[in-house]
């Protein structure tokens, strides 16, 4: 039974036939085989306080050397899930030690869980990443890198210990072949958030946007909660750099309501440090910060301190508070080891720093962006590339770069950064008194950060416009009254077909609560039933977080 329910999706169903089967079976030795495989499956459907338990009962019967390496792998995973990374860590690494002589294709998914534990402990960790990726590059099989699998922990192995140059050419090879090649539930449920969070540390925009599509579709496919606040967050990120902020706070709106449920509260936090600072909003995103910098459980994360500062960088370049945005990027890239936001706060560094007149320290971050991109090769680092040295470049080489940047960004599909290159290059012809041009420039990057919601960077646009004799009207307030973060997303769902109880399903709700949540809605944009709620242009209408 349990096999038929996980055949058609139902990680929760097969978890508590499993768990039901564990009691009827006598025999110690099967009971803890099955015992095992039942904490495994509620772990999956985000059951973690159940999986513990279960994992202790499976050890109170026989197991071997396989089976033990098993429950302590599924400790590592429970404590990552339902803790922290950190707490995770160190029983990930030991399980992955003890299954290598056994089974090595699960020791290499141990390991994976052990390098993105570490990923996210960074900085912080007792065990850190460059332990991780030594034991990686120490197991049999890593040397001539067959498998996709295989090449994506190589490849992040040798970033991490002989640096980006080495590493990166055969994370993208992994990262295109996830793309490209068939990827069972199991695997992807198993592989793409390490492969998508490989595709933006190496810049690869398309290859980020696919595989977390997929992964996401996948988790809520199966209902493996587990793993889907992860992909939401992975994919929410993804669309804020897209420049569809709506679509993020959507996401995370979901996660939050995951979080709810699996009792995992700061997912909402994390959506919220990626959405709030490019809406120029301050307040929330100090709140979250706050929120996340206070959480004891995430006080050995270096993630932490790495998004936080990332996200003040953000905020404080959007609102034009350059000394602010200068010392959070500086403590943000602190950690090159970690990768993604790490590499993402040396691009607010250069800005920041060209504002203030530090070219010393400007010019060095951009010689590193340079070398990334020189290895990287994708649209979306030649972009960054180009977009970085034209702030430490002058005259008709500067302006090469900005148009370049523009060029290149706008084919990777990164809508925020074409935007921000597209306001930079506007603020630099206004300097250069090429009046005309800048006012072009300048329209079009109010005209897209605008429509993105990224207020801050477009109010910085208004300014410079009207510098130069143009005058654009703010945003004007919206006259309804604000909805919340979730009842936006509960109006988005009901213009979208959903029925409540396919809403409540998505957002963990009662079709009852659903339904409260929609007359409130109702009242709040003055129609009176989903029919006319599909005339509502929802992007008009403000939200508070």
């Amino acid at each position: 039974s349990a096999g038929r329910a996980q055949a058609r999706g139902g990680v929760a169903a097969a978890a508590a036939f499993l768990d039901r089967a564990t009691e009827l079976t006598p025999d110690p030795v099967r009971r803890g085989a099955r015992a095992l495989a039942a904490a495994r499956a509620k772990y999956q459907s985000g059951a973690f306080d159940s999986a513990r338990e279960l994992v202790d009962a499976a050890e109170l019967g026989h197991l071997d050397e396989v089976g033990a390496g098993r429950a302590t792998l599924l400790r590592g995973q429970i404590m990552s899930a339902a803790k922290s990374a950190s707490a995770g860590l160190p029983l990930l690494l030991e399980a992955a030690q003890r299954l290598q002589p056994f089974d090595s294709a699960l020791a290499d998914q141990t390991y994976r869980d052990a390098i993105y534990a570490a990923l996210t402990a960074g900085r912080l960790s007792t065990g850190g990443v460059r332990d991780v990726a030594e034991a990686v590059l120490g197991t049999p099989g890593h040397t001539g890198a067959v498998s996709r699998e295989t090449r994506l922990l190589t490849g992040l192995a040798r970033v991490v210990t002989e640096g980006y140059e080495a590493g990166a050419p055969i994370l993208l090879d992994a990262v295109a072949a996830f793309r490209t090649e068939e990827l069972s539930r199991e695997d992807g449920l198993g592989w793409l958030p390490l492969a998508c969070r490989m595709a933006h540390s190496t810049w690869d925009f398309a290859a980020w946007s696919e595989l977390s599509a997929r992964l996401v579709d996948l988790a809520r496919g199966s209902g493996a909660l587990a793993v889907l606040p992860s992909a939401l967050l992975l994919r929410l990120s993804n669309r804020a750099f897209a420049g569809d902020l709506r679509g993020a706070a959507s996401l995370t709106v979901e996660a939050s309501a995951i979080g709810e449920a699996t009792g995992s509260s700061f997912f909402a936090h994390y959506g919220a440090l990626v959405v709030e600072p490019f809406r120029g909003r301050e307040t929330t995103t100090r709140q979250a910060i706050e929120t996340l910098a206070q959480d004891r459980l995430l006080r050995g994360e270096g993630k932490v301190t790495t998004a936080t500062q990332w996200a003040a960088a953000v905020l404080y370049n959007g609102l034009g508070r350059y000394e602010e945005a200068y010392a959070a990027a500086e403590r943000g890239c602190e950690n090159p080891q970690e990768l993604g936001l790490s590499l993402q706060s040396r691009v607010e560094l250069v800005e920041a720093a060209v504002r203030l007149g530090h070219t010393e320290r400007a010019a060095g971050a951009v010689r590193t962006i340079e070398e990334m991109a020189q290895v990287s090769g994708t649209p979306w680092a030649l972009g960054v590339s180009a977009a970085t040295r034209a702030l430490v470049s002058e005259g008709d080489a500067a302006d090469a770069l900005h148009r370049e940047a523009i060029e290149r960004l706008d084919t990777a599909g990164v809508r925020m950064d074409s935007a921000r290159a597209r306001l930079r290059h506007g603020e630099w012809l206004r300097l250069e008194r090429r009046r005309a041009q800048a006012r072009t420039r300048l329209d079009e990057a109010h005209e897209m950060l605008d429509a993105a919601g990224a207020e801050a960077f477009a109010e910085r646009a208004r300014q410079e416009l009207k510098a130069v004799g143009v005058k654009v009207s703010g945003r004007a307030a919206a006259e309804a009254a604000l909805l919340t973060a979730k009842e936006a997303e509960i109006a988005r769902l009901a213009q979208g077909g959903f029925t409540n109880p396919e809403i409540g399903a998505r957002l963990f709700l009662s079709p009852h609560t659903v339904e409260w949540h929609l007359r409130k809605i109702f009242a709040k944009l003055g129609v009176s039933s989903r029919r006319e709620i599909g005339s509502v242009r929802l992007e008009t209408v403000a939200t508070t977080p």
